[in-house]
């Protein structure tokens, strides 16, 4: 992650915190193309939702550097737009309690449709939503005595007082998400996806769609995102970054990745996966030593 990112992110951290987020949307980008504008306007509305104004303006800060970026067209723009917004609006409890909270009638406060929404999170995605100053010594705690991956089950109900009152509390820790465990995390990853769409911009500009689309691996919680990250990570690692670091040759990265991504499956020991990354790397090597 770039020394510009941490500092942007930290920036607009600090001013949600302490409560100079005045509501007021960003500005779209000077520059943006008519047809991204409402994929950009929909993800600004989304994330003042989310964490509020100054969260928006970090991804008005963070889509800016592309637009009018050579190799960048109309299409690989809004699918930036899109999928950024979509990961920075990750799923966490606070979240879920926001969307539950939003079913209830405006003028009375009460549901239209009671229900009650049963999740399953471990003790770690729970405690990783808390400020990591607190986070960091349960989370040890809970290592200790092999608790970590314990999973628990959470309802987010509308269908009491009490039940929506909680609701109320989880989503008012919206104010402390940018100091968890799970931000720290979210920001390093959404910084050096849009790294690696830079190098692939001036690396190898054919692969750059390709590279876009890996965020659509990650999403959701529990299993399914623990699972998107690591299979991410795993083709970054694997086949993205030693290609632009010269490393690898792969002349056509992103029918690399576009194959690498087609064997991933729900496996924790991504046997599959690892399996054709080696493929791809041995391919690559034979060919550049014929060469």
């Amino acid at each position: 992650m770039s020394d510009r990112g941490i500092l942007s992110s930290v920036r607009y951290l600090f001013a949600d915190f302490i409560g100079e987020d005045d509501a007021t949307p960003p500005f779209l980008p000077e520059g943006l193309p008519e047809q991204v504008m409402a994929a950009a306007s929909d993800a600004i509305h989304l994330l003042i939702d989310y964490q509020g104004a100054s969260y928006a303006e970090l991804y008005v800060h963070r889509l800016r550097r592309f637009v009018g970026k050579q190799g960048v067209d109309d299409a690989m723009l809004t699918e930036i737009a899109r999928l950024m917004a979509a990961r920075m609006a990750y799923e966490d409890p606070i979240r879920i309690a926001q969307l539950k909270l939003a079913e209830l009638d405006p003028a009375s406060g009460n549901p239209a449709r009671p229900a009650v929404d049963i999740r399953k999170f471990t003790l770690e995605e729970l405690i990783g939503a808390l400020p990591a100053v607190i986070a960091e010594y349960v989370l040890y705690a809970l290592d200790w005595v092999g608790w970590t991956n314990k999973r628990v089950s959470i309802r987010f109900s509308t269908a009491s007082r009490f039940g929506i009152r909680r609701l109320k509390i989880e989503a008012g820790l919206r104010r402390w998400r940018l100091l968890s465990l799970r931000y720290a995390k979210e920001r390093v990853w959404v910084e050096r996806w849009l790294h690696m769409i830079d190098r692939s911009l001036a690396k190898q500009p054919q692969a750059a769609p390709a590279i876009v689309q890996t965020a659509t691996m990650i999403g959701g919680y529990g299993d399914v995102y623990r699972q998107g990250l690591a299979d991410w990570n795993a083709i970054i690692d694997g086949l993205v970054k030693p290609t632009f670091d010269g490393v690898l040759a792969l002349p056509d990265l992103g029918n690399a990745v576009t194959e690498a991504r087609a064997t991933a499956l729900p496996d924790p020991r991504q046997s599959a996966l690892k399996r054709k990354i080696a493929e791809i790397r041995a391919r690559a090597a034979a060919s550049s030593y014929v060469t």
